[in-house]
């Protein structure tokens, strides 16, 4: 495969795969590789029972595992998790095996929904209204951010998103320091599923303090999922839903 600025020769990130395109110019049509982002089944298994399948990018599944787990209530803390296995399913589908405290398994059963979730959807499938606008706790609004690191924090949204710097398709969520560093981000084809990722990287090392920067806008459900699990500031590239505000 021939090195250019259109396609150069280099190792693709993981969950970004090679495929064949037509390029057309002004010149004609072309026959070329190019890079696009992969996307598979992921289904959550909790404690032997099905509880959803959500389309990601296979990337940072554990992390999407836990951060699921937390934003949706299905556990109030990593230590309600016990192990989480990843397997390979039905082709280039994952299957993650969460398992889950007792007391967390039983709260789960007396909630428990099918739902099937897609790309840029994380609510689908709910079987209630009252399911899909679920309360959230109160937090304690302590935290601030220096706004002098604010244009740096969302620069930082490039430096997570190397699936997307090739595909030009993915969402990205980055967790910054009150220092202005990055701790670490997340990309994905969903920006839900970014979030999730992102927030279940943060729960496993456990940063606290800090704000959190997505590449989307502040719907209701990116609030909620990270007021869920206590982040106080969030900046957005794009502007908010008046449901998120309210929240």
């Amino acid at each position: 495969m021939p090195d250019s600025p259109d396609f150069p020769t280099r190792s693709a990130p993981e969950g970004a795969v090679e495929h064949p395109i037509l390029r057309v110019t002004a010149d004609g049509a072309l026959s070329t590789p190019d890079w696009v982002a992969d996307e598979v089944p992921v289904a959550l298994v909790y404690n032997g029972v099905s509880h959803a399948v959500m389309m990601a990018t296979p990337s940072l599944v554990e992390e999407f595992a836990l951060g699921f787990s937390l934003t949706e209530g299905i556990v109030e803390s990593v230590s309600d998790i016990y192990d989480v296995e990843v397997i390979e399913a039905c082709g280039s589908g994952r299957e993650v095996r969460i398992t889950i405290s007792s007391e967390a398994f039983h709260n789960f059963k007396a909630r428990r929904r099918a739902m099937l979730g897609r790309t840029g959807c994380g609510i689908c499938g709910v079987e209630s209204l009252g399911d899909a606008l679920r309360p959230v706790p109160d937090l304690p609004a302590t935290q601030t951010f220096d706004m002098r690191f604010y244009r740096d924090a969302v620069a930082q949204l490039k430096r997570f998103e190397r699936i997307g710097a090739l595909t030009g398709c993915t969402h990205a969520s980055v967790w910054i320091r009150p220092d202005g560093t990055p701790a670490g981000g997340a990309e994905d084809v969903g920006r839900h599923v970014a979030l999730d990722k992102l927030l279940g990287l943060r729960a496993r090392e456990g940063w606290r303090d800090g704000a959190l920067v997505v590449s989307s806008r502040a719907s209701y459900e990116m609030v909620q999922k990270a007021a869920m699990t206590g982040v106080e500031i969030i900046f957005a590239v794009s502007a908010p839903t008046a449901l998120a505000i309210e929240v």
